[in-house]
């Protein structure tokens, strides 16, 4: 890769993304019981990677070889499956030694809070016989071990299940024979004893490696060692569509008994080393050697969650993260009726999802309500927001669910929800053949003697009570007819498999997605080229669109700062001269996963703003039905402003892209305080549930009020001197678009109007929502135009 390329491969930058995962394992200010926690994230994270992308490759890899089909190269680092293959591996075994030291160093300090790691290899002769009898008791009878030789056929190795191989010494001479124990995933993994004022644990996989020779019989021992195997899980649906007249549930079932038996792509193996053994599996499984980790530390560091769990449950609060719980509203709060009101736009974890079941609940009672659609892509193993749906059916309302089947690793959860949503008498549809449905959305209609109403919800993440306490994730909720007619017309064309290909209000993927945002990517440039002050601020997951890309590349020439908030993948590199010297990337991962979307495009004098359910990646423009909508209510573009803003000045959990693609840790200046982009939302949005309404006050009220300023909503840690990227974006992007000028009442009063305009209760199906002026204008009017729009829009 050459020095000035602005493009950076998509599965490096993943593995870059764990690396910082991977970093809070070690942090020492992050507290104890969490840094082990992130140990284990990486080591799941790690193997959906293998399971998912490297399968994927190593399939395409596959065919390119055998079958002679012509190389399929990446769009924008020109690699071959192949040649990603290659880069991958040594990345991945660099991080395995960077893994494996953090762990030892995180044994050593939970011994020092009191919980020690059975060392096996060092027992006392009455830890030795403790243990011994442990195994003989409860491990030994358990066991299934198993022959490998002439006469007796290899076994399948499940996916993600630890075994103890042992090479075995034949009667022959020459003879071998490989002994195979799995040690079940239905065993207990982890034993616990209480011994000298300290909590000592061990392994049931190290306890069974330790006490092979009581299995296998001492002299016939010749290797021994743990492993584990990773297989492709990266299944096509359309294989299964051939015959049109099986359900597609029972194509997904049988896909996912197909995933079991999926081609190995990683082999884990410790302690090294145990070559012969090794050798052995890899002919087995078809790996080469540069598919076999040789690890330190154990092969699925899954059990740490059990671990903490104790640790907490034993009262050691000071090891893990100070208790913060979602902000409940005020129990008189009614959510379906405040939006009535006002747009509502919820924000987890900081708030409560509760007041969006209670919604829901309300809905399902409510003799106005005909009918609720939703979009349903992760839930909940215990969902109160399916059992909803399902009481809203029994109750008479037309109920609409989109069930994707397809939601990797989710499919089994989703297809017995399904059923049960079927049973309740919900109308239960599975989208589109060739995309998948990840779409964040829910529409209530009501129909009265007025005629009919919408309440929609749009959203960043899936309707699950569980993550929504995890993921930072954005919840809008409106009552405005006309984007309620849209999403009306979004779920009719996904009821027939067809694609929405208009919309004002909302962006819907794959046709009105990407081509909407890099429009208001080209408004921004063609105002930047004016000599205005033009900037953008896009915060996703990820970011691998080679369209979308360009465009940056092309507002970065064009003199507009861009700032983004990319948690994982980012296939653009910031600070390339020439090229991207405008960008700027950074990379939040903390206590909460980012997971919200929010694209905002400032012209100079007006924000643009939008959350949406998609990122900038290929797979959400181009193959997947996405569904974004632009926030147009003052009170919420100036909250999600604010909400960009603290991001950027967070010197806690950010990394900074440097222009060679890699990360370094943002530090706070010399006497500069900490701000936390994660836990400053608790501040920002305190009063949230509460806090006067400003679309409420008369004029002469108004008059009263003190302008509001740079800093008016801002959380207390953003009262600190930010730092210089900061600086500079505050400097290009104001706070709010809706944000008037100091000593202009007018552009105060022509706002409450086009709020109040926009927000009232539409007397007919028909009716269509004023759009507001200030946010629509494309460039800046005179001021007696500005009066003239004003009194029209009042007549």
């Amino acid at each position: 890769m050459s020095d000035d390329t602005i493009f950076i491969n998509r599965e490096l930058s993943w593995l870059d993304f764990n690396r910082r995962v991977l970093a809070l394992g070690k942090d020492k200010n992050v507290p104890l019981a969490e840094r082990v926690k992130f140990l284990a994230i990486y080591g799941s994270n790690l193997d959906e990677f293998f399971m998912v992308r490297v399968g994927s490759l190593q399939e395409r890899a596959n065919l390119e070889q055998e079958q002679g089909k012509k190389v399929k190269r990446e769009n924008k680092t020109n690699m071959s499956a192949a040649e990603q293959l290659t880069a991958i591996m040594p990345k991945t075994a660099q991080l395995q030694e960077e893994c494996d030291k953090y762990y030892a160093k995180a044994l050593e300090a939970l011994a020092e809070c009191g919980w020690r790691k059975v060392d096996l290899d060092h027992l006392s002769k009455e830890d030795e016989h403790f243990w011994k009898k442990y195994f003989q008791t409860e491990l030994f009878p358990i066991l299934s071990p198993q022959i490998v030789d002439n006469r007796h056929p290899f076994p399948f190795l499940r996916n993600k299940e630890i075994y103890l191989g042992v090479l075995l010494k034949e009667k022959h001479p020459a003879g071998q024979s490989l002994g195979i124990i799995p040690i079940s995933s239905q065993m207990e993994r982890m034993h616990v004893v209480k011994k000298d004022g300290e909590t000592q644990f061990a392994l049931t996989e190290e306890l069974v490696l330790h006490f092979a020779a009581s299995i296998f019989g001492k002299e016939t021992i010749q290797e021994k060692c743990l492993f584990r195997v990773t297989r492709n899980a990266d299944i096509d649906v359309k294989e299964g569509m051939m015959d049109h007249d099986i359900d597609y549930r029972e194509i997904m079932t049988e896909l996912l008994k197909r995933r079991r038996k999926l081609a190995a792509v990683r082999l884990q193996i410790t302690p090294a080393p145990a070559p012969e053994v090794e050798r052995l599996l890899c002919n087995r499984l078809l790996l080469t050697h540069k598919r076999v980790f040789e690890q330190k530390s154990p092969l699925d560091l899954s059990f740490f969650y059990k671990l903490t769990g104790r640790m907490e449950a034993e009262g050691r609060p000071e090891l893990f993260y100070p208790a913060a719980r979602p902000m409940l509203p005020p129990p008189d709060y009614d959510l379906a009726a405040e939006v009535q009101k006002h747009d509502v736009l919820l924000s987890y974890p900081y708030q409560s999802i509760r007041p969006f079941i209670a919604m829901l609940k309300k809905a399902a009672h409510d003799p106005e309500v005909i009918s609720i659609k939703m979009t349903l892509y992760r839930m909940a193993r215990e969902s109160q927001i399916v059992q909803a749906l399902m009481e809203a059916a029994e109750n008479g309302k037309e109920v609409v669910a989109l069930v994707e089947l397809r939601a990797r690793f989710d499919e089994q959860n989703n297809i017995d929800w399904s059923k049960q949503l079927e049973s309740a008498g919900c109308t239960v549809i599975y989208g589109f053949d060739d995309y998948k449905v990840h779409s964040k959305l829910t529409l209530i209609t009501k129909k009265s003697k007025e005629g009919y109403s919408y309440i929609t919800q749009i959203g960043t993440g899936n309707y699950n009570e569980k993550t929504s306490e995890l993921y930072t994730d954005y919840s809008f909720i409106t009552a405005d007819h006309g984007i309620g007619e849209e999403a009306s017309n979004v779920f009719q064309n996904l009821a027939v498999q067809k694609l929405t290909e208009e919309s004002d209000r909302m962006l819907v993927a794959p046709l009105r997605f990407k081509s909407v945002l890099l429009e208001e990517m080209d408004r921004v440039i063609a105002a930047a080229r004016m000599g205005r002050p033009a900037s953008m601020i896009l915060k996703n997951n990820s970011i691998s669109d080679r369209d979308i890309i360009l465009k940056l590349q092309e507002a970065s020439c064009a003199g507009v700062r861009i700032d983004m908030i990319v948690r994982g993948i980012c296939c653009v590199r910031a600070g390339v001269p020439g090229k991207t010297e405008n960008l700027h990337i950074r990379s939040l991962v903390g206590r909460y996963l980012e997971h919200g979307r929010i694209y905002s495009f400032f012209d100079g004098a007006h924000t643009r703003i939008y959350i949406a359910s998609g990122d900038f990646l290929t797979r959400n423009t181009e193959c997947r039905v996405e569904v974004g909508v632009r926030v147009e209510d003052p009170v919420l573009v100036r909250k999600l402003t604010d909400i960009l803003q603290l991001q950027l000045r967070d010197n806690v959990n950010a990394r900074e892209m440097r222009p060679d693609g890699s990360y370094q840790k943002v530090k706070p200046a010399e006497g500069e305080a900490l701000v936390n982009g994660q836990m400053g939302m608790y501040e920002l949005l305190k009063n949230d549930w509460t806090q006067p309404e400003p679309w409420r006050l008369s004029a002469a009220a108004q008059e009263k009020q003190p302008e509001p300023s740079a800093e008016a909503a801002k959380p207390e840690p953003a009262k600190t001197e930010a730092a210089p990227a900061a600086k500079q974006a505050e400097a290009s992007h104001p706070e709010s678009a809706a944000a008037p000028e100091s000593g202009d009442r007018f552009d105060q009063l022509e706002q409450m109007v086009n709020h109040k305009k926009r927000t009232e209760p539409q007397p007919a199906p028909a009716a269509k929502p004023i759009k507001p002026v200030v946010v629509e204008t494309p460039a800046p009017r005179s001021r007696l135009k500005r009066i003239l729009d004003f009194f029209k829009l009042r007549r």
